[in-house]
């Protein structure tokens, strides 16, 4: 199994998630009147700022708004500024085959890498032309197959939906279909210390049965927590960091940008 960095098994590892950046192929795209560019290179400048040293970033899914090429290219270089192995998940708004076009030549798009005394496992939840996700039998089996074979090191699971209820009555109906499939996989393997998704644009910090379940925010535009209806919220983009401690503890925060101004527009192109 390929690893991302020299670390041992006896160091911590610092992972960096950034997640529903929505980029178009123009640099002047915007979502709901943010121009998704420079909210990630805000984003990106804070990163290097507070993380000099990242063994891992983990981009958790819908890099695009438009599912364009130039989009994914224009992921790829603004966030080649970090100098940090990094791998994609596919959200409900990216065009896999295309992701994979600009992904070409790398190893963005590896499922399964080990970093320090942990095990990252990735999986694709996004159903084609759908807004609620699904774990089909192949990724749930890879899952089995990745815990399994690695019964010694801790373990992280990510994907891009939801598991479960955040509150927020709007995204209810299009987080993960199959929960119950993940959750008797996870249930099974005493080494997962933590499952996180992207989709919500909100932090979240939640415990099931050990098991921390965490959602970060996105590097564009916010929703409101606790909102029945689709609500933007004014808290600026950010990103988390966690740090991976060899004894299978984890350190994780959210960090957001300052000084970043933005009025929503609802009468603009929409999420």
């Amino acid at each position: 199994m390929p690893s991302v960095s020299t670390l041992t098994t006896a160091d911590s590892a610092l992972l960096v998630q950034l997640s529903d950046s929505h980029l178009f192929a123009e640099t002047d795209g915007t979502l709901l009147g943010m121009n998704t560019r420079d909210s990630l290179q805000k984003v990106i400048e804070l990163v290097r700022l507070q993380q000099p040293q990242i063994d891992l970033i983990i981009a958790s899914g819908d890099l695009s708004q438009d599912g364009s090429l130039e989009s994914y290219q224009l992921f790829r270089d603004l966030t080649g500024q970090l100098d940090a192995p990094a791998r994609w998940i596919p959200g409900n708004h990216d065009e896999p085959q295309i992701m994979a076009e600009a992904a070409v030549q790398s190893a963005l798009l590896e499922s399964v890498v080990d970093v320090g005394n942990w095990r990252v496992t990735l999986l694709g939840s996004a159903v084609p032309g759908s807004g609620p996700g699904d774990l089909q039998d192949e990724q749930l089996q890879g899952l089995v197959g990745s815990l399994s074979e690695a019964p010694e090191r801790h373990h992280l699971v990510w994907f891009h939906h939801h598991p479960g209820s955040i509150g927020c009555a709007w995204m209810e109906p299009i987080g993960l279909r199959n929960p119950e499939a993940l959750f008797a996989v996870l249930d099974r393997f005493p080494q997962v210390r933590a499952v996180l998704w992207g989709h919500v644009h909100q932090e979240i910090d939640q415990l099931r049965n050990g098991v921390r379940l965490i959602a970060s925010p996105s590097t564009c535009i916010q929703f409101e927590p606790g909102s029945d209806d689709f609500k933007v919220s004014d808290q600026a983009p950010g990103y988390r960091w966690l740090r991976l401690l060899p004894d299978g503890l984890i350190e994780t925060s959210v960090e957001r940008v300052t000084g970043f101004d933005f009025q929503v527009d609802y009468g603009s192109n929409g999420y």
